[in-house]
């Protein structure tokens, strides 16, 4: 694989880690039931920063990774990648901030299911 694609895994890996972040971060904190409406907008605004280093490094990520634009990747791989990511990166988030959440066998079973997906995607790519 070419250097545009490690640097596009690499830069999938730091956004797909903010958008966990962005997306479930927050449910650490105090719970939904005693915002304020400025709690909630608090929420939204902090959340939405955050994502904003997601997009910060997933437009570079696949610009870099799509072969249409000199990556290794087809359109259709790079989702599959960038979904197989997504769940890596919350299953840590999960274990990390989340230690009471169980990940169960069928819940790892699924996360092989999608790993599987990525390799049919990938296997039979051109180029």
């Amino acid at each position: 694989m070419t250097w545009r694609g490690w640097a596009a895994i690499a830069l999938l890996l730091l956004s797909n880690l903010f958008m966990t972040l962005a997306w479930y971060g927050h449910l650490r904190a105090q719970p939904a039931a005693r915002l304020s409406f400025l709690d909630w907008v608090l929420v939204i605004v902090g959340s939405w920063g955050i994502a904003f280093f997601e997009y910060v490094l997933q437009v570079p990520a696949n610009r870099l990774g799509f072969r249409g634009t000199g990556g290794p990747f087809s359109l259709v791989t790079l989702k599959i990648l960038q979904e197989a990511i997504s769940i890596l990166m919350f299953v840590l988030v999960v274990r990390l901030l989340f230690t009471g959440e169980r990940i169960e066998l069928r819940h790892w079973l699924a996360f092989l299911f999608i790993l599987i997906a990525v390799w049919l995607g990938w296997s039979g790519q051109k180029g």
